[in-house]
């Protein structure tokens, strides 16, 4: 088989296998035998048909897979023999000329095949990344304070509904009576939002439901319909106020420090000011790691800089993808991607160079954490350790939630070792300027 190299640049090159009856001959007869052997015509016993019928019947195929066969291996040893970092996999090349299958004949495949550069840049106390430390100021405790007492706070009845309030009312139309409907306030819309605002229970009044409830499901849901009932409905209806609720603030007292920090954990107002201060510290400490982490993967793809096969990797992306994405949205999406890419790239470069790795105790604390937000997420905060494990097993059944768990723990490896190695540059910035930074 004759292999022509052409080395378009640093990262692409066209390769051509030139295929005779020789090079493919004895992988074809072998394919041939294994059809001959599993092959059972009328008329012979299992395995012993002619070769000649069998030819007949299975020729064609067996012919392009031992051709494909050959020229699979012929990649594979071009790729080893030059030690290509290669990227995707080689990609059929567009100037391909027709392939006619017939046995005997020879055959030309053309590859387009990109590789990725060598990534090689120093590391050291010279490389300066800036650490944001976030002030904390009276107008930020203050708020914090007022949301923490918002959160454990409660509904009260009231006299006239403001625009954060909500009201329990009858509706009624010509053909529908539902009792006792909750209603935000704040997601009544238009017109109706009007009549909500300032009413008293007695208040009676008239709406479009179409038009002051938006969301279908939410409409559906409200009137005790099912979704697909809404257009045969009258949607004039006479509003009963019944009940007008509003959220009230806890008030600080020794419960409520207890149901926000622990039991016995704050006991007064200068201790409560100590504590919010300090959970706030925690929550901008936690900010700012976030946006250290962006800047030191920014920082150092800038100094990396990576070029990479962009038009290959183009074509690589539409094809794997054919049918999920088109043309325009790969394009649309490629910077993030190559973006990633080249994170990726960056990332196993510290790896190797520091000597990190993931082990699979790694990985199932990184799912045992993600287990444990998630539960926090829904106000469980003291899950017992085996609901946990539990959880983070279920995660990682999932090949694709597996494979997430893996880079997470990669990044964070591979961004501390650069955090160890680099300068961190302190700089105090006000929360506000903080959340503008891009």
């Amino acid at each position: 088989m004759q292999v022509v190299k052409n080395q378009i640049d640093d990262l692409n090159f066209q390769v051509t296998f030139k295929l005779t009856a020789e090079d493919y001959a004895a992988a074809e007869k072998k394919r041939l035998n294994e059809y001959r052997r599993r092959a059972d015509f009328k008329g012979f016993r299992k395995g012993m048909a002619p070769l000649s019928l069998v030819q007949h019947v299975y020729g064609g195929q067996a012919l392009a897979e031992s051709v494909n066969e050959v020229v699979s291996q012929g990649l594979n040893d071009f790729i080893k023999e030059n030690a290509l970092r290669v990227v995707g996999e080689p990609l059929t090349s567009e100037d391909q000329p027709e392939i006619e299958w017939v046995s005997g004949g020879d055959f030309t495949f053309k590859f387009d095949i990109a590789q990725t550069p060598k990534v090689d840049f120093g590391i050291g106390k010279e490389d300066k990344v800036p650490y944001y430390n976030i002030n904390i100021t009276e107008t930020a405790k203050k708020e914090m304070k007022a949301n923490m007492l918002r959160q454990i706070g409660k509904l009260e009845d009231t006299d006239k509904a403001g625009a954060e309030d909500f009201v329990i009312a009858d509706l009624a139309s010509a053909e529908k009576t539902v009792e006792g409907a909750y209603i935000a306030i704040r997601n009544v819309a238009g017109d109706a939002r009007k009549r909500f605002v300032g009413c008293k229970p007695g208040d009676k009044f008239d709406i479009d439901v179409n038009a002051a409830f938006t969301d279908e499901a939410d409409r559906a849901a409200m009137l005790k319909v099912k979704r697909e009932e809404l257009a045969a409905l009258d949607p004039k209806f006479q509003v009963s106020i019944v009940n007008v609720r509003t959220f009230v603030p806890a008030q600080e007292s020794q419960e409520t420090y207890d149901q926000l920090f622990g039991e016995d954990k704050v006991h007064n107002a200068e201790e409560f000011d100590a504590a919010v201060a300090e959970r706030l510290a925690a929550n901008y400490k936690e900010e700012a790691d976030y946006r250290l982490t962006k800047d030191i993967r920014d920082y150092f793809l800038a100094k990396a800089d990576i070029a990479l096969p962009e038009a290959f990797l183009k074509r690589w992306l539409i094809q794997v993808n054919e049918g999920k994405f088109s043309a325009e949205q790969v394009e649309a999406e490629f910077a993030g991607f190559l973006a990633d890419f080249r994170w990726q790239m960056v990332r196993e470069f510290v790896m190797d160079k520091y000597g990190l790795k993931v082990e699979e105790k790694d990985i199932r604390a990184a799912a045992e954490s993600y287990a444990a937000y998630q539960y926090a997420m829904y106000g469980m905060g003291n899950v017992p350790a085996q609901m946990i494990q539990e959880a983070a097993k279920q995660v990682l059944s999932d090949e694709r939630q597996a494979r997430q768990m893996e880079e997470n723990v990669e990044n964070q490896k591979a961004t501390a070792a650069l955090r160890e190695h680099i300068t961190l540059s302190p700089k105090k910035i006000s929360v506000d300027k903080f959340r503008e930074l891009k």
